[in-house]
C-alpha cells in the first residue's frame, strides 16, 4: 500500500514512553479551521490493529488511516504505538495506551508540546481498530466516566472499530466462512501469542464477560460507539458486547456497516464505506461533546 498524502495534514513524532522507547504520531490538520464556536480542535486517539502481534504506526495503512482521521473529522491524531506479542504478553499493550493518555496530560501541564497549543483538552476521544478496540474497552473501564485521574484530559467518548475479543465458545459468524485477510484460526493463533501463557481466551483481557471479568454493570463508563462490518467473523461477538453493555444501561450506539469485512477501513480509508464511517463518529464526537449531552 502506498502512502496518500494530499498536503491536508501534517505529522510528527514524539517519545511518549522513555522506558519502552515507544513513540507515538501526531497528526494535525491544515486545510481548515476550527468550526464556528470552536477555538480549537478536538483530539482522536487512534490505536491500530494487528492481534496484538503485529502493527505500527509506521505502516502505509495505518499512516494513511489516521491522516483520513485528521483531515476527515478536522482533529489531532494521536496514534501511539504499544508493545506488542509475544515478547511483551497483554497487559503490555493496554498499559501503553494509559501511558499515551498519561503522555497528553503531562504535555497539557508542562505546556511543552506546541502542536498541542490548537488542541481542547476538554473534547478527547479514543478510537480502537480490531486489537486497538479491545484497548479501547480498557481504557474505558479502566479510566472510567469523566476520566477523573487525567484532568485536564477529559475523554468524552470511545469508539470500537470490530474490537478483537475472544471467548472459548465460538460464536456462529466465527464458523461462518472466512475472509478476504481473516480466516477463522489467525484470531486463536494471536490470543495464545498474546495472553499471558496458561490462559485461555475466556481471560478478561480477551472475553469482557469471562467468568473472571469485571462486572461491567457496576463499571461507570463513557459513551461508546460500536461498529463492526456485516461480514466480519467478529460481527457476532461485536454485536454481543454492543447488546449486554446497552441493557447494563450504558450509552451505548451500535452499528453495522453493510457487505464489510474486517479492515474495511484500514485497508480503503478513502473509499465510500470509509466515508460513511467518517461520518458516523463525527456525528457521534459531536453528540458528545459537553458534560450536558453525556447526562
Amino acid at each position: 500500500m502506498a502512502v496518500v498524502d494530499d498536503q491536508s495534514v501534517i505529522h510528527k513524532d514524539c517519545l511518549f514512553d522513555e522506558t519502552h522507547d515507544l513513540r507515538l504520531r501526531l497528526y494535525k490538520p491544515t486545510t481548515s479551521p476550527p468550526p464556528p464556536g470552536r477555538e480549537k480542535l478536538p483530539v482522536l486517539f487512534y490505536f491500530h490493529g494487528g492481534g496484538f502481534v503485529v502493527g505500527s504506526r509506521e505502516w502505509p495503512n495505518c499512516h494513511n488511516t489516521c491522516q483520513r482521521l485528521a483531515s476527515g473529522l478536522q482533529a489531532v491524531v494521536v496514534a501511539p504505538d504499544y508493545r506488542l506479542a509475544p515478547e511483551h504478553r497483554l497487559p503490555a499493550a493496554v498499559d501503553d495506551g494509559v501511558a499515551a493518555v498519561k503522555w497528553l496530560q503531562s504535555k497539557a501541564v508542562e505546556e511543552g508540546e506546541e502542536w498541542l497549543s490548537s488542541v481542547d483538552l476538554d473534547r478527547v476521544y479514543v478510537l480502537g481498530d480490531s486489537s486497538g478496540g479491545n484497548m479501547a474497552h480498557h481504557l474505558a473501564v479502566g479510566l472510567g466516566a469523566g476520566s477523573t485521574g487525567f484532568d485536564p484530559v477529559r475523554v468524552r467518548g470511545y469508539i470500537l472499530l470490530a474490537p478483537f475479543f475472544g471467548g472459548i465458545v465460538r460464536t456462529e459468524s466465527e464458523e461462518g466462512p472466512a475472509e478476504k485477510f481473516v480466516h477463522d484460526m489467525i484470531p486463536v493463533r494471536f490470543w495464545r501469542l498474546s495472553l499471558p501463557i496458561g490462559e485461555n481466551r475466556d481471560h478478561p483481557l480477551a472475553n469482557p464477560f469471562g467468568p473472571g471479568s469485571p462486572d461491567l454493570e457496576q463499571k461507570q463508563m463513557d459513551p461508546m460507539l460500536v461498529i463492526v462490518g456485516g461480514c466480519e467473523l467478529l460481527r457476532d461477538r461485536v454485536h454481543d458486547y454492543a447488546t449486554r453493555l446497552k441493557q447494563m444501561g450504558k450509552k451505548v450506539e451500535y452499528m453495522e456497516i453493510e457487505g464489510q469485512e474486517h479492515g474495511f477501513f484500514t485497508n480503503q480509508p478513502y473509499s465510500e464505506s470509509s466515508h460513511d464511517f467518517i461520518g458516523l463518529v463525527r456525528g457521534f464526537m459531536s453528540q458528545n461533546s459537553t458534560d450536558d449531552q453525556q447526562v
